[in-house]
């Protein structure tokens, strides 16, 4: 994706173009996973890390990303669908885990049913993980 695409990207979200912005966009956008913090530390190891932190709060404030958390311990992020708000239970979706290469990944096609919970309990959002094994570890 060029510069001007993820400026346009951010800018749809209501999101302000910055340096720091557009990197992470970038690595987002051309990962097939989700990515945790130490993920983007690891590859953008000359910057700040909450400066990180505070771009992928940023970008899931404004459904930019969604935050997964999995077996792994880390709390990962992942892009959502340019149609996606976030919403409970219109864009909640199956995610998987594998054990193995610790990747976790989207399945936007698979909706988390609704689930009509007791007395006043109300979901905002809900984390279905699967776990097992990936098709690149099991071969």
């Amino acid at each position: 994706m060029q510069a001007k695409q993820l400026e346009e990207k951010l800018q749809a979200r209501d999101i302000q173009p910055t340096a720091m912005r557009l990197l992470v966009l970038d690595y987002l956008v051309k990962r097939d996973a989700a990515v945790s913090l130490s993920d983007l530390e690891n590859h953008l190891n000359r910057s700040d890390r909450t400066t990180m932190y505070r771009t992928l709060k940023t970008f899931q404030e404004n459904g930019l990303v969604h935050q997964i958390h999995d077996d792994s311990g880390n709390t990962k992020y992942a892009l959502c669908r340019d149609d996606c708000t976030c919403t409970y239970p219109d864009d909640m979706h199956v995610h998987f885990y594998c054990s193995r290469c610790e990747k976790t990944y989207c399945f936007p096609h698979l909706n988390i049913p609704e689930m009509d919970l007791p007395g006043s309990f109300e979901p905002k959002s809900v984390n279905f993980v699967v776990n097992g094994t990936c098709p690149a570890c099991s071969s």
